[in-house]
């Protein structure tokens, strides 16, 4: 009888020494390609393999803050944190007393109102704020040379005063000026001096963070890269000890003069470098054309850059963070209610859309900032517990859903998230999960206790 599809019975049978040995004895199966073709198609697909490997490598597997405050450079000073807490806990005492009214205010659950309110005083006590730039761009202006000089010497004595102290956020750093020619000397200038403080003061801080604004062209992202090199090879710091994070908020940063998508170009010129990618809100619609009536991180504009932020950055372990409203909670407490709503509101669309970290322009957001994050992800907490279980014990159990791996590493990122932020407690996780924080972090792919 003639092999298979045409094959001679002398193919057939070349086939027999690549299959497994006993080919037709009971219970053995039959292959038909030779190891050499497996070997062939590796090899063929090891610079794939290496590529992938390279560009994306997945999420670092360390903690994200839930947002950036940025203070001008002039303003900064030993007690901004804590003025930041103090600050944000009077205005709760002022418009919002008590969990009830809090929660009124924002429309939280009854379920929620008491434990979110809780979470919310005891964060800005405790840690107010989770990550901090000191800004020398817009925040800042133009200023003399010597100010600026003395204003990064200064910003580098205060943080590492902080850190020594224990009091600095967990995530510190500046944003220099841009390396557009009008500026570049400048914002070099003001990056080295405050790098060389910070060693001069006894080293860079674990949770140091730069920030490149408005960049225009990816050999602007490679001058970053070479500035980071150049100061490790000046000061013998390990290659790569520095990273910095792209703010996009230009619109070639998002679509170039050629019509190309550029996003994923800049995070490539970082070469390992870029830490994440920022939207600025206000300077990406500007250039957009956007009136200023309209300019928020909701505007259709800002949607279309963020996907193309977000699917650039996927896989690749650069972080995500949204921009900020410029509507500030201050004033008589109707407006000031007002103003908690939107950012309330705003907050809560970006987490829904993957965004976990955003800015914080004034005390007064803070309440509203940890009471989104916190109400996100404590409304979700029995679900999120109850499908990983399910998935661990490899049944879909009573939630009528089959998970799949790379969900079950969501449910797990998600569960982690809270504990980072302080809206969940790992006992309460491990009671409805049956699992402990090494276990959740395996799952989530993460290192083991991730700062």
């Amino acid at each position: 009888m003639p092999g298979a599809a045409g094959a001679s019975p002398s193919d057939a049978a070349g086939a027999s020494p690549a299959g497994t040995a006993g080919v037709g004895s009971a219970g053995a199966v039959r292959t038909s390609l030779p190891g050499a073709v497996r070997a062939s198609i590796a090899d063929s697909l090891a610079a794939v393999d290496a590529e992938l490997a390279r560009r994306y490598p997945g999420d670092p597997g360390t903690r994200q803050p839930v947002h950036t405050v940025y203070v001008p450079a002039d303003l900064f000073t030993a007690g901004t944190v804590r003025d930041w807490g103090d600050r944000a806990l009077a205005a709760l005492d002022e418009h919002a007393r008590d969990a009830a009214s809090f929660a009124a205010v924002l429309g939280l659950p009854d379920d929620l109102a008491e434990p979110v309110h809780t979470r919310v005083r005891a964060k800005l006590a405790r840690e107010p704020v989770e990550d901090l730039r000191i800004d020398f761009e817009d925040g800042y202006g133009l200023r003399p040379d010597a100010e600026e000089d003395a204003a990064a010497d200064r910003a580098a004595a205060l943080v590492a005063a902080a850190c020594a102290e224990g009091t600095a956020p967990p995530y510190v750093g500046i944003r220099m000026k841009c390396l557009e020619a009008a500026v570049r000397d400048r914002g070099i200038r003001t990056l080295d001096i405050f790098l060389t403080g910070l060693l001069a003061a006894g080293g860079l801080p674990d949770g140091l963070v730069l920030t490149l604004p408005k960049v225009t062209y990816a050999e602007q992202v490679t001058a970053m890269a070479r500035l980071c090199e150049e100061f490790e090879k000046a000061r013998g710091l390990a290659r790569g000890r520095l990273g910095f994070e792209i703010q996009i908020e230009t619109t070639q940063a998002v679509l170039g003069s050629d019509g190309r998508a550029t996003v994923a170009r800049m995070i490539d010129a970082a070469e390992g470098r870029a830490t994440g990618l920022h939207y600025g809100t206000f300077d990406y619609s500007a250039a957009c054309g956007v009136g200023a009536a309209h300019q928020s991180m909701e505007h259709p504009a800002a949607d279309h850059a963020k996907a193309v932020m977000q699917v650039a950055a996927a896989g690749t372990g650069v972080r995500l963070s949204d921009g900020s409203t410029n509507v500030l909670p201050v004033g008589p407490t109707e407006r000031v209610h007002d103003a908690w709503r939107l950012h309330h509101r705003l907050v809560r669309r970006s987490l829904a859309r993957a965004y976990y970290q955003g800015w914080d322009m004034h005390p007064g957001h803070l309440p509203t900032r940890y009471a989104a994050v916190y109400a996100f992800y404590r409304e979700g907490l029995e679900a999120a517990a109850e499908r990983l279980a399910a998935y661990v014990a490899r049944t879909a159990g009573g939630t009528g859903i089959a998970d799949e791996p790379a969900t079950a590493k969501a449910l797990s990122g998600h569960l982690l998230r809270g504990l980072d932020c302080g809206a969940l407690d790992g006992a309460e996780v491990e009671r409805l999960t049956g699992l402990d924080r090494a276990e959740l972090d395996a799952l989530a792919g993460r290192t083991p206790a991730a700062p």
